[in-house]
């Protein structure tokens, strides 16, 4: 749908009415990815915010508040003073200066749309309505309906910019500065502001902020967040690095190949900002509806101040137009057409805050439909990282210089595994140097610690230099080091992907979430993936699969009608998988380039639990939209029944319209301050 910048309510060309028009006023698409339109940055790019942004915050309320200044000492003057004076033109002027500071920008809107075609809009609604009121004679209620309109506005500014602030602050993960080398020294700037062929450095524990190829002689990455894979990657010099990588080792240069609009990064930030373009059926059914429903009530309003003129003997042309104007002042469906999608923005909203970035409101509505989930393991519920598990002795030495003589040998290697053993050396003690290190491909290492020889490997090392090993080792599905000293077995490490911290209870709060059925399929050796299955108590596990495999055990899944299936999974290699699900989920900070692409849903803090935290806010921002709706149509049935039969004036109009309007959207703000976790 094209978005007149000019004209907040407009139709598009499915004749949807986009009354109160949410996505102007968020405008994703123009925000800009790293500072907000009040920022600016400089050449050493920090970032400044300017005063104007405090002033045009105090300049949209002005309005409303002189409006209402001057509605209530008007109304002081006539009623509680009795003043003679405030009759005839005074009167007139004084409420005609009260209605100007609301009412202008709703005529001109009321134009626009006229000079387009289009007719039925709540600006022409509430501009007839109130100009009515001003010809018979009712200034206050004039005044009243269109500040109270332009205070629901304010209202829904308010609790959008609020959703808009939580998407944001979700955002700002990504990388701030860049170090460019700029006359011999490096500068700290914006991303956005690096061009291609500039040398960037990037420290230790640093995300690279733009795509490159790497000057420095090598590093260490961790890519986990764009490939899924758990095991860090050795780069060279010349290779390419991808922005969202985290530098593990040594300070590196590299040297820009794109632009940072360009980069993975951008892209991903690009499809989040743009989440509120798939809109849920509700929201698409009210808005049909409100279509239909406008040019009804305006013709029923006409028939209301006409047709009594043949029926009603004792016929005041007066009485009858202000019953046709309060009959169109609650005909406006501004409630509905506001609150509904201020309702999912609330969700969106309040996802965001909480760590889950949403594609659509359609996929708020689908995820709680989920009863199946399907998981991958490496990255999902695992940490994708290497850890000891276990530490096991077959000799007299002790745990301390067993795992010294260990850490020795490792120490010269740059294994992940290697990695995961040093770990263990917390307090950084000094260890005996280890010499005629000998390595042996596919097996492990040898050399000398402390005039002992000390091998560690796998079991075909083991086999090797004739050193026998317990049976019990066969039976570990996990990795394994062996360590023999003077060729006598010492004992063994396991070194196991470790759990996430939230992963068990993630599968408790899924099943109180609705979730029947839980599968884990994963790329890892069948028996891990069984084990971990087993530890989380899920339903069904299948390891060692290929995507493709994944992908035909979630199409047999959905053969099933009944099952509305979500995938959830962090790799590359599990974007056919989360593209064929009802519902597909990319768990990780950044995920991977081609997950991110494919999901409806991102967990951007990594934490498996929050997929039931997104199913209950879906839940509540369907419970509170139903809410909404049933409230808009009640009172304005209720209302407008009265205010035909005579029976209600513009004040009671003025609640069935704008205060539905407000009730509905404080309604709607709830869900951002709920408590989720």
């Amino acid at each position: 749908m094209d978005i007149d910048k000019n004209h907040k309510h407009t139709y598009d060309k499915n004749g949807n009415i986009t009354c109160c028009s949410l996505e102007q006023k968020i405008d994703y698409k123009t925000a800009p990815p790293v500072m907000t339109k009040e920022e600016h940055s400089d050449d050493d790019g920090h970032n400044h915010s300017h005063s104007h942004s405090e002033d045009s915050s105090w300049k949209e309320y002005l309005p409303s508040i002189i409006s209402l200044g001057l509605l209530l000492s008007g109304l002081a003057t006539e009623h509680l003073l009795n003043a003679s004076f405030f009759t005839g033109w005074v009167e007139i002027i004084w409420y005609s200066a009260a209605y100007v500071p609301v009412g202008l920008p709703v005529l001109k809107e009321a134009l626009q749309a006229l000079r387009k075609g289009e007719v039925f809009t709540e600006f022409f609604l509430m501009s007839v309505a109130t100009i009515g009121a001003f010809a018979i004679g009712e200034y206050p209620e004039g005044v009243a309906v269109m500040l109270f309109y332009a205070v629901g506005e304010l209202f829904q500014a308010a609790a959008v910019r609020r959703s808009k602030n939580n998407i944001k602050a979700l955002l700002d993960v990504r990388p701030r500065i860049a170090n460019v080398l700029k006359n011999g020294t490096y500068v700290e700037v914006n991303p956005e502001a690096v061009k291609i062929g500039e040398t960037i450095q990037v420290k230790v524990g640093e995300k690279i902020p733009l795509d490159g190829k790497l000057l420095s002689e090598n590093t260490s990455l961790n890519t986990a967040a764009l490939t899924g894979e758990s095991k860090p990657q050795t780069v060279q010099k010349g290779e390419k690095v991808l922005a969202g990588s985290i530098n593990l080792e040594n300070v590196v240069e590299i040297e820009v190949s794109s632009l940072f609009n360009d980069s993975s990064i951008a892209r991903i930030l690009d499809l989040v900002q743009n989440a509120t373009a798939r809109k849920s059926k509700t929201e698409l059914l009210i808005r049909r509806l409100a279509k239909i429903y406008t040019p009804i009530v305006v013709y029923l309003a006409i028939a209301i101040c006409v047709l009594p003129y043949f029926f009603v003997e004792s016929y005041v042309f007066s009485d009858w137009i202000y019953r046709a104007l309060i009959f169109l002042v609650i005909s406006c469906p501004c409630a509905l057409v506001i609150s509904i999608p201020l309702g999912y923005f609330g969700g969106l909203g309040a996802a965001s805050k909480n760590g889950i970035l949403f594609k659509g409101a359609t996929y708020l509505d689908q995820i709680t439909k989920v009863n199946t989930l399907v998981m991958d393991k490496t990255g999902t519920v695992t940490k994708g990282v290497f850890k000891i598990k276990k530490i096991k002795l077959f000799s007299d030495i002790s745990e301390k210089d067993f795992m010294r003589v260990l850490m020795s040998i490792e120490s010269k290697s740059t294994h992940p595994i290697a990695k995961a053993i040093l770990e263990y050396n917390e307090e950084n003690t000094i260890l005996p140097e280890a010499t005629n290190i000998n390595e042996i491909a596919g097996k492990g290492l040898s050399g000398t610690v402390e005039n002992k020889v000390i091998a560690v490997g796998n079991n075909k090392l083991m086999n090797e230099i004739g050193v026998s090993i317990p049976p019990e080792t066969k039976e570990i599905v996990e990795s394994i080091v062996l360590v023999s000293i003077d060729n006598e077995f010492a004992g063994f490490v396991t070194i196991a992907d470790e759990l996430k911290e939230d992963a068990a209870e993630s599968i408790n709060l899924l099943r109180n979430a609705g979730i029947q059925e839980m599968v884990m399929l994963s790329g890892d050796k069948d028996t891990i993936t069984q084990q971990v299955a087993k530890e989380l108590k899920i339903d069904k596990a299948k390891g060692g699969l290929l995507p493709e495999d994944k992908l035909n055990e979630v199409e047999e899944i959905k053969k099933d009608s009944s099952k509305i299936v979500a995938f959830v999974g962090d790799g590359i290699n599990d974007a056919p998988v989360i593209a064929a699900s009802d519902v597909g989920i990319a768990m990780g900070g950044l995920g991977s380039d081609v997950a991110i692409e494919t999901a409806d849903v991102i967990i951007q803090t990594d934490q498996p639990s929050k997929i039931a935290t997104g199913i209950k806010i879906g839940k509540s921002t369907q419970r509170i939209i139903w809410q909404n709706i049933v409230l808009a149509f009640g009172v304005k049935i209720i209302v407008l029944i009265l205010g035909a039969g005579g029976l209600a004036t513009m004040w009671e109009a003025v609640f069935a319209d704008v205060g539905v309007a407000l009730l509905a959207i404080l309604n709607a703000v709830r869900l951002q301050k709920m408590e989720w976790s």
